[in-house]
This record gives structure tokens, C-alpha cells and sequence, in this order.
């Protein structure tokens, strides 16, 4: 076995206790505050090469995306298959169980009904049982020149709130530009828009589509999207989890 799939062979009880160590207290603050929150450090730098000489293997992937093709922006994705690679697969079970109290509280405060079990693989049956049953976890791989349009990751009935993206390479040594943007809706008001700087191995937990606001007259509802601005040069590779399957 080469180096880098050793790097991807990482116990899940690992990966637990690196999620548990978390300051899940801050990334639920920040949430709270403007829609995303960025976990310092989430993988290794062995880690992010490791995933990121997957993108080349046609085994282990069920679809590959060309974004110009569909007028999603420039660049390219590739969804993983089931099962996932085991870092990936801890990452999406750990840090699910970390998210959900903040999922449940955003239904609440938004008068959503919907709660989400303490395990992703409860979850995971409800999407299944609903016909999504294909894996979301992506792989994205961005050239010189290319970005990512604004959007949102729906895919199905059954919505987690939040997801996350992990950068698997260095900003100034593997590419310049390239920066992860988010823009915020906000009822009778302009866009706001939201740069998020990251170095390699960094996560942002996001807003997958709305998030509440408590404002003057009560708790609102802001309406969020995301993407990547344009490469300038050098290649870009990033690490999506998303935690609802898609039909």
C-alpha cells in the first residue's frame, strides 16, 4: 500500500477525537452570526495530498461533473461512490453528530418541524427510504481560470442545514485566487457577500440554503449560496462533505 492511501486509512475513533477536540461552542457562535464558521487544521497535510491524488483514479467515483457544461461556472467535480474512503466516510459520521444540535435549533427558531436524528446513518436511512440514495462527498478540482458559480446544494427532499468544505491545497504555493465566497439574501435588502479565507487542511461549515436571524421583530429567515471566484493560477483542489444523499 503506497503512502498516500495509508494517509486515507485513518480509524474512525481517531477521527472522532480529533472532531470531539473541536471548539464546537465557537463554530455554533460564529454560525449563529453570519452563516458559516472555519475549523482550523480539520486534516492533515498528508491527508489533503492523499485525497487529492484521488481525483485522477477513475475507481471509488460514481459521476464525474464538468461545470462548463451545465453553466455551473469552470472547473470539474467528481462525486464519490459508496463506500466512501475511510477519512472521508469518519469526517461525514463525526462531524454530523457535532452539527446536528445546530441543525435542530435553526428548524426550530425557522418553525421547521423536521429534526434530525444523532446518527448519520439514521439520517442516512431517511434519505434512502425517500429515494435519495446516491453519495453527495465530492472531490472538485479548479485550473487557472476557472470558478464556481454561486448555488446551493439541495439534491432531494431531505436537506441537512449545514455542510463543509475542506481545502486540500495551499493558497500561494498551488494556486492564487481561488477564494471561497458566500452571499447572503437578506428579506427587502441587497446581497451581501462573504469572502472566506482558508489554508490548506482549513474547513468552513456552512448554511446549505437558509438560516434563521434573530431580528427586531422576531426571528427571520436569510437565504445563503456559495462558490469560488476565479483561479488565477495554479490548480485548486477541495474536499466537499455534504450529509444528505442526492436522488
Amino acid at each position: 500500500m503506497d503512502d498516500n492511501h495509508t494517509a486515507l486509512d485513518t480509524r474512525a475513533s481517531d477521527v472522532a477525537g480529533r472532531v470531539r477536540a473541536i471548539d464546537w461552542a465557537q463554530v455554533s457562535a460564529d454560525l449563529d452570526a453570519q452563516g458559516s464558521a472555519v475549523i482550523r487544521r480539520l486534516i492533515f497535510p498528508a491527508e489533503c495530498e492523499a485525497l487529492t491524488s484521488l481525483y485522477g483514479i477513475d475507481d471509488g467515483f460514481r459521476s464525474r461533473v464538468v461545470m462548463a457544461r451545465h453553466g455551473y461556472g469552470r472547473g470539474e467535480y467528481q462525486y464519490f461512490a459508496y463506500p466512501l474512503p475511510d477519512l472521508v466516510a469518519a469526517l461525514r459520521e463525526a462531524l454530523y453528530s457535532h452539527l446536528t444540535p445546530i441543525a435542530n435549533c435553526w428548524h426550530e427558531a425557522m418553525g421547521n418541524g423536521v429534526r434530525f436524528p444523532d446518527h448519520h446513518s439514521e439520517f442516512i436511512e431517511r434519505c434512502h427510504a425517500a429515494g435519495q440514495v446516491r453519495p453527495t462527498p465530492l472531490l472538485l478540482q479548479y485550473g487557472e481560470g476557472d470558478y464556481n458559480c454561486l448555488h446551493q446544494d439541495l439534491y432531494g427532499e431531505h436537506v441537512f442545514p449545514l455542510q463543509l468544505t475542506v481545502l486540500l491545497a495551499q493558497p500561494g504555493r498551488d494556486f492564487e485566487g481561488g477564494e471561497f465566497v458566500m452571499t447572503e439574501q437578506r428579506p427587502r435588502m441587497q446581497s451581501r457577500p462573504h469572502v472566506v479565507p482558508l489554508e490548506q487542511g482549513d474547513a468552513v461549515v456552512f448554511a446549505v440554503h437558509q438560516r434563521p436571524v434573530q431580528g427586531a421583530r422576531g426571528v427571520y429567515r436569510v437565504k445563503l449560496r456559495h462558490g469560488v471566484s476565479r483561479v488565477r493560477s495554479g490548480e485548486r483542489h477541495t474536499l466537499g462533505i455534504i450529509f444528505h444523499d442526492a436522488a
